[in-house]
Formats: structure tokens, C-alpha cells, sequence
């Protein structure tokens, strides 16, 4: 079973205080385990990265940009998202799908992503601290990405495609357990728990993030062919510039979204999305980061198998 990591108050405290102190470009190392061979790293607690150089090399942790204020330049009292709403899928076709259900027998099973599509750089951030809750996050045991075989097939075409432009993708999160949109149901409806507010949502109230789409109680994650991710740039050995960080709640995350952006990083943006959509995978107008296979093999299934490369073993065999 997964350890989960503790982390003292004071340093939490430190870790905080050093993000609030940043700019808008300030670099802050993450507390990130990836799950694979080629850029694997064990575990590293937060003191430790804390203590890291902020330009790391190939095979190290790598940092990530955490953008504070990236909100000012829009303000948030029109938010309405558009995400994908529990109410679109038909109810007759939602089965939730436990670890030992035979559905997961059906001919289109799930693969490792490491195993997949080997280029590709994982940093699983609901396995560490780094997220909009401030703690790992249920279901996820080990630091790994996993999608259903059709889904992987596809983002290896994309792979291939972005290498051969001088990138890699940088995976933050693919599938994800119905246990951990639980854990996000239960947090958003703490509003005392506001430790992560000035990064991820520093122009919304903590209240308004169920009415305005932003937490669910389904995520499409759950089905197995949605992936989180961004471009990493080979010659520069460091992520590209998307005008904002990932899990960003706001208008800065929406693909369309212009306001300050440079030209630079609105063609890293699109540059990420025309790669997803030539080989099958829809986007979302409320995150950059987010795509979906078009045609995903369990477009009504909730899977709540937890996220671990040792599970998927002995249950794939």
C-alpha cells in the first residue's frame, strides 16, 4: 500500500513562504517522484527538494514554474467553465468499476505509460504535495501514469511526433481512480482549507469552485483515456512556456485565452494542442493541459482501481 508522506508544519510553512516570496517566473523545485525507467528518481521528500538547484539535469528532479498572481490580469466574477459534466454521460451507461471487476478483462485493457510510450516524462502530481490540495491524493500509491491501450497508442504517435521537433511530453496526470475525485469532493467542501489558494486559485473564493465547474464529482480521467500534460524542450532541458501553470483555476488556463500571453507562449500552446488533435485526441476549452481520445474505448465507465505499476501487474497477467 502506498506510504503517504508527512510533512512538518514549519516546512510546509518554509515551502510556502518561498512561493509567495516569488515573482510571476519564479522557479520552484516540486516534491515529485517520476515512475519510469528512462527519467526515473526515487521519491524525494520536500526538504529535500527544497535544498535542490533549480536548473537540474536529465535524470534528476526537475522544477516546476509555479506562476503566483497569474490571475491579475483577468478578473473571475464571469467564470463559467465549460468542463465535462457529470450530466452528458447517460446515466444507464455509468458503471463504477472496482479493481476486481471483470469489465477490466474486456479486450481493451490498460497499459503502463512508461511501458508505452518510453519518451515520454512523467511527474505525477497528485502522488506529491505539489497540487491545488496540498497533499498526496487518494488512490495514487505510486508515481505512475496509466491509460487504456488505445489512448497510449495514440499519444505514441503524438511522442514521436513532438521528439522529432526537439521535445518530449511531460505527463502530469492520466488516469485517475473515482477515490481521488473523492478526496477533491471532500476538500472543496472544507472551505477552511485554503493552503494552496495563492497558486492555483488566488481570484476565487474556495466556495464557488463547484458552481463555476472547477471540482466534480466524475472526471473524465476516471474513464482511462484523458491525459494531463505539456511540452518539454530538449535543447533548453526545461519545460516551454505556457503562460501558466497546470491546475491553474481561471481564465489563464482556457486554450483561447490571450490577455498578456506572448507570442511565444501562445505558439507553445499551440503547438501542444495541433500535435494532440492530428492523432484523435479532443481538447477542453478550460485547460490547456487536458485532452481526451475521441474515441475512448469506456466512454460511460468509472474506474476506481488505484494508481500502482505492482496492481496493474498482478491484475493484467
Amino acid at each position: 500500500m502506498r506510504k503517504k508522506a508527512t510533512i512538518p508544519a514549519v516546512i510546509m510553512g518554509m515551502f510556502l513562504a518561498i512561493m509567495v516570496a516569488g515573482s510571476y517566473g519564479k522557479t520552484v523545485p516540486s516534491d515529485l517522484a517520476y515512475c519510469q525507467e528512462s527519467d526515473s528518481v526515487s521519491a524525494h521528500t520536500l526538504e529535500e527538494v527544497l535544498a535542490a538547484d533549480s536548473g537540474t539535469e536529465k535524470g534528476q528532479i526537475q522544477a516546476v514554474e509555479v506562476k503566483a498572481g497569474a490571475g491579475e490580469a483577468f478578473g473571475s466574477g464571469d467564470l463559467k467553465p465549460e468542463v465535462e459534466k457529470e450530466a452528458e454521460i447517460e446515466p444507464n451507461r455509468v458503471e463504477p468499476v472496482t479493481a476486481k471487476n471483470e469489465s477490466l478483462k474486456a479486450s481493451s485493457k490498460f497499459v503502463l505509460l512508461a511501458e508505452a510510450v518510453p519518451d515520454v516524462i512523467q511527474e505525477i502530481r497528485y502522488y506529491s504535495t505539489y497540487n491545488f490540495v496540498g497533499e498526496p491524493i487518494d488512490g495514487y500509491e505510486e508515481p505512475c501514469a496509466i491509460l487504456t491501450k488505445e489512448a497510449a497508442t495514440a499519444l505514441k504517435e503524438v511522442s514521436d511526433e513532438v521528439v522529432a521537433k526537439g521535445y518530449r511530453l511531460k505527463v502530469y496526470d492520466a488516469y485517475r481512480p473515482q477515490s481521488a475525485v473523492d478526496h477533491f469532493v471532500r476538500w472543496a467542501s472544507d472551505e477552511s482549507d485554503i493552503r494552496m489558494k495563492a497558486y492555483f486559485y488566488p481570484d476565487l473564493e474556495k466556495g464557488v469552485l463547484f458552481d463555476q465547474g472547477y471540482i466534480g464529482r466524475k472526471s473524465g480521467h476516471s474513464r482511462g483515456s484523458t491525459v494531463d500534460l505539456t511540452l518539454f524542450d530538449m535543447k533548453t532541458g526545461k519545460e516551454v512556456d505556457m503562460g501558466g501553470t497546470f491546475d491553474y483555476f481561471g481564465r489563464r488556463s482556457h486554450p483561447d485565452y490571450t490577455g498578456d500571453l506572448t507570442e511565444e507562449q501562445l505558439n507553445n500552446r499551440k503547438l501542444l494542442r495541433e500535435a494532440m488533435m492530428s492523432h484523435g485526441f479532443k481538447p477542453l476549452s478550460t485547460e490547456w493541459w487536458h485532452f481526451t481520445l475521441e474515441q475512448e474505448p469506456y466512454p460511460g465507465t468509472y474506474f476506481n482501481f488505484p494508481v500502482s505499476s505492482s496492481w496493474y501487474t498482478d491484475e493484467q497477467q
